[in-house]
């Protein structure tokens, strides 16, 4: 066995766990070496299809929103710009929501049980919103939906940051949570066949995006089935068998292709003390005392990616109506070169987060981003461009802004202990989207509809201040997590 067992005095075991060692019990384990030694192969690689998939689907969920506000703004929905906003911001706080609740289950009952959970409420509700019939009805399935996605952020950015190897886990988080203008692009496809009135009855054809949404999630929740337990999980929850059957099982995967796997450092080797949960007040005593460096840092990089990019995006297709004149059945053209560009930067610039370094990088695509910004929205205030021009602007901008948010969750998921990671990760977002994503579109939904360009140049200034804020504070009090396990980033609390 890789892992030792050492029962401590009074330890005691659930009823109904017959292979989980009594809670208290100190445990010596080398699972984490284990897979931080692993080679890149095709187990890495089927992860991040079956789980990254997540950024997939919440990038096909706001595009499709973003991109199908004019068939929502005709009969029968006849919906005005501010419940475009509104209905924007349900999602969001519905994002909120379900990151909170289904962060803190995902720490106490498993990653596995969650990301099945989430992505089941996240197809439910997106194919309801195909039914929707009012803008009552639209914002209650809208915030289910951000609810199903919020809860999937938590437990697979969890899940995926503990089964990837150290030396590759920036530029592994940075694409996973890149892969959402993948989505985007999708939506933005969607959205242009849906659209199209010779091919489908326009008031049907939104509802068919959102049912298309639900059917793509059905297939992906098919795709989990094989995905396993965190073994970082189950070793610090009690299941040490468990964890070295998933391990070894991982291991087998490599050396039935024929690579032989170099033996584990024992430098490496962790004492944990088994515990069923963590209390709440030990959550908020490492995050606001032992950690509270890295929660300053958190908050800084979530609240100016999620005004900067929700204050943009969600408004974007309500921009190109409002002072370009862009019909909304034509959106989606424009949004498909905004979405490449915006993967492109998390795809080209994630290498350098693990060999340039983490602090660096945050600086740099912070910094930018937020220069870019300011000086897009002068050329918008200006109209220097068209809708093409314009486009291309804000290709160059998202370029470095999306790699800059990625980082933001990068930051949050190994920079604070296994055991509240995934109700860290939620508290960051549900932070950074409650104060920057929730207000963002709110905010720039009522400055576009004023049909000012000016008054948009100020909201775009305000987001380039964030950005730019969140550039120095990640610059000087970020962690430089490059090359390192993640218990050596932030030590468990578990640790005997």
């Amino acid at each position: 066995m890789a892992s030792r067992a050492e029962t401590a005095p009074g330890a005691r075991t659930p009823a109904k766990s017959p292979e989980r060692v009594p809670m208290g019990t100190v445990v010596d384990t080398d699972i984490s070496a284990r897979l931080d030694r692993l080679p890149w192969g095709r187990f890495h690689v089927l992860v991040i299809v079956a789980l990254g998939i997540t950024w997939v689907l919440d990038g096909l969920e706001v595009t499709l929103a973003g991109s199908l506000v004019g068939a929502l703004r005709q009969p029968p929905m006849s919906f005005s710009e501010f419940d475009v906003g509104l209905a924007a911001s349900a999602y969001l706080v519905g994002a909120v929501t379900g990151a909170l609740g289904f962060g803190w289950l995902t720490d106490r009952i498993g990653r596995k049980k969650l990301f099945f959970i989430t992505l089941a409420l996240y197809l439910a509700a997106t194919a309801a919103t195909g039914l929707s019939w009012n803008i009552y009805s639209f914002c209650l399935f809208r915030f289910l939906t951000g609810a199903g996605i919020g809860g999937e952020y938590t437990a697979i950015n969890s899940t995926i940051q503990e089964l990837v190897p150290a030396r590759v886990r920036g530029w592994t988080d940075l694409v996973i949570n890149g892969s959402f203008w993948i989505g985007a692009a999708l939506g933005s496809f969607l959205s242009i066949v849906a659209l199209r009135p010779g091919l489908i009855d326009p008031a049907w054809g939104w509802r068919i995006a959102f049912f298309v949404g639900g059917g793509i999630g059905l297939v992906i929740l098919l795709l989990r089935t094989w995905i396993p337990e965190s073994p970082r999980w189950l070793v610090t929850h009690g299941y040490v068998a468990e964890a070295d059957r998933v391990v070894t099982g991982i291991e087998k995967r490599f050396t039935d292709e024929g690579i032989t796997l170099p033996p584990p450092d024992e430098s490496k080797r962790l004492r944990l003390r088994t515990r069923s949960h963590t209390p709440l007040s030990e959550v908020f005593g490492a995050m606001f005392r032992t950690n509270r460096r890295q929660t300053f840092v958190g908050l800084a990089l979530m609240i100016a990616q999620a005004f900067f990019y929700n204050a943009l995006f969600f408004t974007y297709a309500l921009v190109l109506e409002r002072f370009y004149g862009v019909p909304g059945d034509h959106v989606g053209w424009y949004l498909l070169p905004f979405a490449l560009g915006s993967f492109l930067g998390p795809l080209l610039l994630g290498r350098l987060f693990d060999t340039v370094g983490r602090r660096p990088m945050i600086a740099a695509t912070y910094g930018i981003s937020a220069l870019l910004l300011a000086g897009a929205g002068y050329l918008f205030q200006i109209g220097m461009f068209g809708p093409v021009g314009q486009t291309a602007v804000w290709m160059v901008v998202f370029f470095f802004a999306s790699a800059a948010a990625s980082s933001a969750y990068l930051t949050v998921a190994e920079t604070f202990p296994l055991e509240i990671r995934a109700l860290a990760i939620a508290a960051f977002y549900a932070i950074g989207t409650g104060i920057g994503g929730v207000s963002g579109p709110l905010l720039f939904g009522s400055l576009v509809e004023s049909g000012s360009r000016g008054y948009v140049l100020v909201g775009y200034l305000i987001g380039a201040a964030l950005m730019a804020v969140a550039a120095v504070v990640g610059g000087i009090y970020g962690t430089a997590a490059e090359g390192k396990s993640l218990e050596a980033v932030s030590k468990p609390l578990a640790a005997a």
